[in-house]
């Protein structure tokens, strides 16, 4: 049934919360806005924003309305000349009130105030953590004993900051906002937390993402620490057709490091990964590039920028990467530590971590 458009005056816009009302009424208001003007309300599917229905601003104001059997993740959008105003929300049975603009806000349902909860401390603590590397990198009066202090504390506030995002997801995961927030934060949890969070999901909420996420665990438990590792061939820069296990088994401990060149981390990460390799490459340690590029020039011209003197392999297939669909990797970098015998010893080993690992393993 065609949802209903009304156009009403800001002076006569309210709402009063009723969880037991049995349609939505999105009532919002909009910054700096030409009467006229239309406010899209849209969904996320095959990798596209869906125009679901319009609304045409009066006084500042739109408004949707409509049915909703459960409550599910919408968009409402404006987008004119330079300006894009932009904000996700729950849409559910009840009165929803959003203020559309730099800094969206949706109130008023039980999913939406606690996405809004959580939407507020995550960006506030952000934007802390922003302000405070940029003096870092732009106050030319700071020691480096300062700097080193200031980025010592924004390790910290990011761990706080995960830490919130995980206890918002644990408190909400039987509800539609853990379920929508799960999916893009999982690979900053242990594998172990991932998997309970995900059993606790009601079945009637399991949807496309979470099913995703599930073989994402299912394969990655596969290449878990203390499980073997697996081999697979691809072709050096050069277009000779190697495999993992010709080096692995030459080595006492071998990194398998995924990264590309168009990944602006990796880039930052790699300095650490050269200096370990110089460090214990006499010692019986070893690494193999899994490249996630696409285009091989570019990835020839990172291997020479970067310094990068061990092995290197690639499909050029980027995010279908083989190697990387059967490591469970959607995030780069990515480390995978092998022994020589192929036990899997550890994943994920960034910065210092790795010389410490490697301090450990090979005294």
């Amino acid at each position: 049934m065609k949802k209903l458009v009304y156009l009403l005056a800001a002076g006569s816009m309210a709402f009063v919360a009723c969880q037991n009302s049995p349609s939505y009424k999105v009532t919002g208001s909009v910054e700096d806005i030409t009467d006229g003007d239309t406010i899209y309300l849209q969904e996320y599917a095959g990798g596209n924003l869906v125009k679901l229905d319009s609304a045409i601003v009066k006084s500042g104001t739109f408004v949707f309305t409509g049915k909703q059997d459960t409550a599910v993740n919408r968009y409402i959008t404006y987008m004119k000349g330079d300006k894009r105003y932009f904000t996700d929300l729950f849409l559910e049975n009840g009165n929803i009130n959003v203020t559309l603009g730099k800094e969206s806000k949706v109130s008023g349902t039980p999913n939406n105030d606690a996405y809004q909860k959580f939407k507020d401390g995550f960006m506030a603590l952000s934007k802390e953590m922003n302000e405070m590397y940029q003096k870092a990198q732009s106050d030319t009066s700071l020691t480096e004993e300062q700097v080193e202090a200031i980025m010592a504390e924004i390790e910290k506030k990011d761990s706080v900051g995960m830490d919130m995002v995980y206890q918002t997801i644990e408190a909400n995961i039987t509800n539609p906002v853990g379920v929508y927030l799960l999916p893009s934060y999982a690979g900053a949890f242990e594998l172990d937390k991932q998997k309970a969070l995900v059993e606790k999901i009601p079945a009637a909420l399991v949807n496309e993402r979470i099913n995703k996420l599930k073989a994402h665990i299912e394969t990655s438990e596969k290449t878990a620490v203390g499980q073997k590792y697996i081999d697979f061939s691809m072709q050096t820069p050069e277009g000779k057709t190697v495999s993992l296990s010709d080096f692995v088994s030459k080595n006492k401990y071998t990194l398998i490091d995924f990264w590309a060149s168009w990944c602006g981390p990796c880039r930052k990460e790699m300095p650490n990964v050269v200096e370990a390799y110089k460090a214990f490459k006499d010692k019986g340690f070893g690494i193999v590039g899994i490249s996630l590029d696409e285009n091989a020039d570019k990835w020839k011209e990172a291997i020479t920028a970067l310094n990068i003197t061990w092995p290197q392999m690639s499909d050029l297939q980027g995010w279908n990467n083989a190697g990387a669909k059967l490591y469970g990797v959607n995030s780069i970098p990515a480390t995978v530590l092998v022994d020589q015998e192929g036990t899997i010893v550890a994943r994920n080993l960034r910065g210092d971590a790795i010389k410490s690992k490697l301090n450990e393993l090979l005294k």
